[in-house]
């Protein structure tokens, strides 16, 4: 997505600054600490929702984990497992702030990237933080999750690297907010659909666990909402749902969960909802007039996003 927000700028002639002078080479250095970012995460938000796998393989801490175990070491392997990838999430984030600034862009280029690169940084960590505390303190109103979303997956995932490209690229503030505003569509669009797949996905699929979300008891908006809606129409099943999330262990607990997710109304909404905010921002994209190619290539990439199945 950042070098989408390059690439929108540049071929729309979309530049308040002139030419930035800086490189493909750079440029693509500069935007590519994302993938740090993105790193540090993904390990972090493993330990947190005590994942077993990601993408079909041990997660970090799981695989330190078993390090220990098979070599015999002393201590707890498990403690050793969460310490050891919580250092290597610290360290992907510092390499992050290297890669930005010695990509070699200029002076007047990383100035630009100042912004979005920080508020990045800080909606991450604090998106993070919130969710933590709505599961520690049971909260069921499903705006926080919302909040959640914003912060810590529709920032970072994609509103913030549009916003970086397009600030490296010398964007216009008018296709700059275009692009963070289509960003922050497609971002919790996305979110709404990992939700989706962490109660119904397939595991050979998603490479995760079957019904993840339910066995963590994530506070997702995807389950809060169907506590709301069950409330109204079925006390006793919500009281089911309520007890379940975080509880269940087998199979049939957790299809009994999704039932009722089913049955709420919840997860049609979710896909509803989903569909609305992808259409509108594809909807403005075609009518931002960012030029043919690109416009295609993010149109393609926010369908790929929210309907996808792992």
């Amino acid at each position: 997505f950042a070098w989408a927000g390059v690439r929108a700028v540049l071929e729309s002639g979309a530049q308040a600054t002139g030419g930035t002078g800086d490189g493909a080479d750079q440029v693509l250095d500069a935007i590519s600490s994302l993938e740090f970012i993105q790193a540090c995460a993904l390990v972090h938000d493993d330990i947190i929702d005590h994942s077993d796998t990601r993408r079909g393989r041990p997660t970090v801490h799981r695989a330190f984990e078993a390090r220990h175990r098979s070599d015999g070491w002393h201590g707890s392997a498990e403690d050793y497992g969460v310490n050891q990838a919580i250092l290597v999430g610290d360290l992907a984030f510092a390499w992050a702030d290297d890669m930005l600034a010695d990509s070699g862009v200029s002076a007047s280029s990383l100035a630009r990237a100042r912004e979005p690169w920080r508020q990045m940084r800080t909606e991450v960590v604090a998106g993070q933080m919130l969710d933590i505390s709505l599961e520690a303190s049971g909260s069921e109103d499903p705006a926080g999750p919302y909040k959640v979303n914003t912060y810590k997956t529709a920032a970072y995932t994609v509103e913030r690297p549009l916003h970086l490209g397009a600030a490296l690229a010398g964007g216009d503030a008018s296709t700059v907010t275009l692009l963070r505003e289509v960003g922050h569509d497609i971002g919790i669009a996305f979110q709404l659909q990992d939700d989706h797949l962490g109660v119904f996905g397939e595991p050979e699929v998603t490479g995760k666990a079957s019904g993840d979300d339910l066995r963590s008891g994530k506070r997702t908006h995807l389950l809060l909402n169907a506590l709301r809606l069950a409330d109204a129409a079925d006390p006793d099943a919500a009281a089911t749902l309520r007890a379940g999330v975080g509880t269940v262990t087998t199979e049939a607990e957790v299809d009994t969960l999704r039932q009722i997710i089913v049955d709420s109304g919840a997860a049609q909404e979710s896909v509803d909802q989903i569909r609305t905010l992808t259409d509108r921002a594809v909807s403005r994209l075609h009518g931002a007039g960012l030029g043919e190619t690109i416009t295609e290539e993010l149109v393609d990439v926010s369908y790929w996003l929210t309907e996808r199945r792992s």
